[in-house]
């Protein structure tokens, strides 16, 4: 009988943990970038390998 509430309460809290992902999420709302500005989170950095020598191919 132990073994039955055991299983019966790990599988509602499996239906219930996995209806709850299902619920939309409200998303954050875009903000258009004053003229001249990058938006944020948009610059680009970090995107190339500051203060390394440039890559040569071999021929």
């Amino acid at each position: 009988m132990l073994k039955f509430v055991i299983v019966a309460g790990a599988t509602l809290a499996l239906v219930a943990a996995a209806s709850a992902a299902d619920f939309p999420h409200a998303q954050p709302v875009y903000q258009q970038a004053p003229l001249g500005k990058a938006p944020i989170g948009k610059a680009p950095i970090g995107k190339n390998p500051v203060g390394k020598a440039p890559v040569a191919a071999k021929y």
